[in-house]
């Protein structure tokens, strides 16, 4: 088995075991490698340092200490319900407008027929939340993906 440091185009590393080079090739060709935060199957191979050992000591030293980047495993199902909610939030973003930390009160105003009803979306605290949701206001949390923090 073959460990390798791994990084996709827009530069998340990961790394993923491999039974040969052979078979890292073959994986990356058919495009079966991807990684983990994006999903880009766009990946290369990131420069890893080898552990060599001194022959002028007649025993090995142990290699310097090489920082990874933290590793993900994420089964398929959850990259697909990944995939679906980083598309809802896409499309809620494309047909609704930003209201920033206005959201509470637009929210209120557009209930209240104060203002045009339409899409909206912006930050509001879980408390804030909870009191439009008890005032009969329908609203939903976005999901945040691990990327979106990024």
């Amino acid at each position: 088995m073959i460990r390798y440091s791994l990084v996709c185009e827009a530069g998340h590393g990961f790394e993923s075991w491999f039974p040969s080079s052979d078979s890292y090739d073959t994986q990356v060709a058919r495009r079966l490698v991807s990684c983990p935060v994006c999903d880009s199957a766009s990946v290369s191979k990131a420069l890893m340092v080898p552990s060599i050992a001194r022959s002028d000591r007649g025993a090995s030293v142990p290699p310097a200490p090489v920082v990874e980047a933290p590793t993900t495993l994420i089964a398929e199902p959850e990259r697909q319900v990944r995939a679906m909610l980083r598309a809802l939030r896409e499309q809620v973003v494309a047909s609704s407008e930003h209201v920033g930390s206005r959201f509470p009160e637009e929210a209120r105003r557009i209930h209240y027929g104060e203002a045009e009803g339409r899409s909206i979306y912006g930050e509001a605290s879980p408390a804030e939340a909870r009191a439009l949701i008890d005032e009969g206001i329908e609203v939903a949390a976005l999901p945040i993906l691990p990327d979106d923090r990024n």
